[in-house]
């Protein structure tokens, strides 16, 4: 396969993948209750983490171990492919026999695939407007919008800021996976929490420790001991706080139109993260510092951390 033909593949694979978990996110409100939704939402991702390693590690090892077996590093690397599709449809086949949407508006007669598509745009609008005059979901949307671009930056550049301090990538790779076994039990018992204590408190506190995760990444963070730290810290409050974040914004909404507010949801919460990306790139480009590169995150996370605030005062007051 030709280069430009594997990028095609990818871009495709992605498209697939973000829009997919759209409708993901907006399957919630129909499997379960306002009451149960945190801890359902934070089962979802504990196991999605198990999920997603499992399938790792048996392609890593048949790439790492393949050779030494007669199978060449070049084929491993195919059948790894297959291997994670694999996975991929066979977990998807329960979801497909058993789902039933409970939420959403009846298909008429009249709505052929050209009126549908014809409308959307419409849809898109109409959404828009009703999310701008509802006070609460705008709020938190902007508040999520600041504090999940930060979150997603420190996920998606810290193996980036690891390799600039010279730890090595096999360091990288395991402390990556420890993070996805930390977030399994991390996720669920950040669930019974929000139970307990609130979600929103519960969001409010996982957005306060990334603060102090990024402030330990730019003064702390030289070896590889540290990024295990780091790993570890990511990993207790990373499935916490994209479970609670995804449960609270199911209970603000409309459920009967889930669909189209969680497709602003994941805009916000995917496109967020080239904002926090060009912020780190800018600021390290600019001081030819990295550490304070890493430090310009923690302006996204206090943005988004006093609009929970300010969010959790107006839910307060119409209590």
């Amino acid at each position: 396969m030709s280069a430009m033909a594997f990028l095609t593949v990818y871009v495709l694979c992605t498209i697939g993948l973000n829009s997919s978990m759209t409708f993901y996110d907006a399957m919630l409100p129909d499997i379960t209750t306002d009451e149960r939704m945190d801890a359902v939402s934070s089962s979802g991702y504990a196991w999605g983490y198990i999920g997603s390693t499992v399938p790792f590690i048996i392609c890593l090892a048949l790439i790492m171990g393949g050779p030494a077996l007669g199978v060449p590093t070049m084929l491993a690397t195919r059948l790894s492919f297959i291997i994670t599709g694999a996975w991929w449809l066979i977990f998807t086949l329960p979801l497909i026999r058993t789902y039933k949407q409970k939420y959403g508006r009846e298909r008429g007669p009249q709505d052929t695939i050209g009126h549908i598509v014809g409308g959307v745009f419409s849809e898109v609008g109409h959404t828009m407007r009703e999310i701008a005059h509802n006070k609460t979901v705008l709020v938190y949307m902007i508040a999520f919008f600041f504090y999940i671009d930060g979150v997603h930056t420190v996920i998606s550049m810290a193996t980036s800021y690891g390799s600039a301090l010279g730890i090595d990538s096999t360091q990288l790779v395991l402390a990556l996976l420890v993070t996805q076994f930390v977030a399994f039990p991390s996720a669920i018992i950040y669930g019974k929490l929000a139970g307990r204590v609130g979600t929103l408190n519960m969001i409010l506190v996982a957005v306060a420790a990334y603060m102090g995760i990024v402030l330990f990444a730019a003064f702390f963070l030289k070896t590889a001991f540290e990024f295990w730290v780091l790993a570890i810290m990511v990993g207790l409050f990373q499935g916490g706080v994209q479970a609670l974040s995804r449960s609270y914004f199911g209970r603000i909404i409309p459920k009967e139109k889930s669909n189209e507010y969680y497709g602003f949801f994941d805009i916000f919460g995917r496109y967020a993260s080239v904002m926090g990306t060009f912020l780190v790139s800018v600021v390290t480009s600019l001081t030819g510092n990295p550490s304070l590169g890493v430090l310009s995150i923690g302006v996204l996370l206090v943005v988004g951390f006093m609009l929970l605030v300010r969010l959790s005062r107006m839910t307060q007051a119409a209590a």
